[in-house]
């Protein structure tokens, strides 16, 4: 019995099998909760994948995704896109405009989890104010934010159990921006204007720094593909990531009753809010380019990019894989 190995072009293996059996974990979880729809098209995510065969190269061309925001399989999909979408629009505003990149994280103080919604409420609308700033408005051309959860579980912390929402973003400021006064926002300034947006009575944690290359990254937690995708652009590759994964929500690989408690609290926190979201300029190619919303319902995390897509377009040579309960793996039922 043939089990499924389908590997990027420089021959590490994409982990189907890891993603799969993650999301069945992360199914028993939302069906110990009563989360039961849910429960029920996570469990179908991903059970048959078609691809087409051209060499050794496979390309995955059908299968479900049953789009579930905490899905591990879907996730993964959508930081690929995400990937390949800000590859394309950070490339294209680089061969029309002399521009340098920053990253930028706000964040707030850490808050129970019956706060969380709220404060996620309160940081999307102090967003639109810290973006309207004049200065703001002036020294940035265009941004992709994400925002991000995480849930401290440091047993003899004070903040052990608490959430910790922040945001991550890439902004793309003029050429000048270090050089003239008009443009450059000093450490100080991005802390006082995230302070006023957010209305809080203490000075919040900011992190701002130039995107600049390096010689060597530590990617182990990044995945090949995103690794192939951004090519030149290694900066990108944190942001790039989408920004909920399961291991900010299910801890170990048992069903528990902390764990089942966080995940509802994400459901609740969540509902109804966009995790990413493009402004400025990069707003205006990803519309320009016809680039994918990750988080629509309807988008399509099949198609990823387009490498490879002439060469397999053509290709006779499929090769369908089935999930295999027993043993928890994909195994080849087809191959013509």
């Amino acid at each position: 019995m043939d089990r499924l190995k389908d590997t990027t072009k420089n021959g590490k293996e994409r982990d189907w099998k890891g993603k799969k059996n993650r999301s069945s974990l992360v199914a028993d979880h939302y069906q110990a909760g009563n989360l039961l729809k849910k429960a029920e098209r996570m469990y179908e995510c991903a059970n048959i994948l078609r691809f087409k065969q051209h060499d050794q190269i496979l390309k995955l061309y059908q299968a479900y995704f049953c789009k579930v925001r905490f899905c591990p399989m879907c996730a993964w999909r959508r930081s690929l896109k995400i990937a390949f979408n800000n590859k394309k629009v950070v490339e294209t505003l680089n061969e029309r405009r002399k521009v340098q990149w920053l990253f930028l994280t706000l964040t707030v103080r850490n808050c129970e989890g019956n706060e969380l919604k709220s404060i996620l409420d309160d940081m999307t609308k102090a967003w639109n104010r810290f973006a309207g700033y004049t200065k703001v408005k002036k020294s940035v051309l265009g941004y992709f934010r994400a925002l991000e959860v995480t849930k401290n579980r440091k047993k003899n912390s004070e903040w052990n159990g608490t959430y910790h929402p922040h945001f991550h973003v890439l902004i793309c400021v003029p050429s000048s921006y270090f050089k003239k006064k008009e443009y450059y926002i000093k450490h100080s300034e991005w802390t006082s204007f995230w302070k006023r947006a957010m209305k809080l009575d203490y000075d919040p944690i900011i992190h701002v720094q130039k995107v600049k290359p390096k010689k060597s990254l530590d990617l182990q937690e990044i995945d090949e593909d995103i690794r192939e995708q951004i090519g030149q652009q290694k900066a990108l590759l944190e942001i790039s990531k989408y920004p909920v994964k399961d291991t900010d929500i299910i801890e170990g690989d048992t069903v528990t009753t902390e764990n089942v408690e966080t995940l509802k609290t994400f459901e609740s926190a969540f509902s109804y809010k966009r995790l990413i979201s493009y402004g400025g300029l990069m707003k205006d190619i990803h519309k320009e380019l016809n680039l994918q919303d990750v988080e629509d319902q309807d988008a399509d995390l099949i198609e990823i990019d387009d490498e490879n897509k002439d060469e397999l377009a053509n290709s006779i040579t499929e090769v369908v894989a089935y999930w295999n309960i027993g043993l928890r793996d994909y195994v080849i039922k087809n191959r013509g």
